[in-house]
């Protein structure tokens, strides 16, 4: 199993080397190089699940908790109360195109809501859904 850094190395690696292939499509990019780090069949509909699912690790108790149900509107963060921008990538496009900036947020976030590291298996059911919306 790589590590958080090593997962995020290999996933930028991808996107860099990946050339006209993931030029359009950085989450593909992402994917990748989650499943050349071990990951299977990524699902939209698992990703969509976990985006709900209550888990109470940390100061939120779900994804939607600060994002909201849809990832498609504006979001406040639970305990701030700072505004968040729509997580999907079809209404900020710049969403989800940097590998780095996604790595940092998937490890914030994933530690604050589920008090764990997502799994690469994780992190590309999640990009998965959130690209569909």
């Amino acid at each position: 199993m790589l590590s958080n850094a090593e997962t995020m190395l290999l996933a930028m690696t991808v996107l860099v080397t990946g050339g006209p292939a993931f030029a359009g499509n950085p989450v593909e990019g992402l994917l990748a190089g989650y499943r050349s780090a071990g990951a299977g069949d990524f699902s939209a509909p698992r990703g969509q699940a976990m985006w709900s699912e209550v888990r109470g690790g940390g100061t939120a108790e779900s994804c939607a908790a600060c994002h909201t149900d849809d990832p498609t509107e504006p979001g406040r963060h639970v305990k701030t109360g700072k505004p968040i921008t729509p997580l999907a990538p079809s209404v900020k496009p710049e969403r989800l195109t940097d590998a780095s900036t996604t790595e940092k947020w998937f490890a914030r976030n994933c530690k604050g809501t589920w008090g764990r590291a997502c799994t690469v298996q994780e992190k590309g059911d999640f990009l998965l859904y959130l690209s569909t919306k």
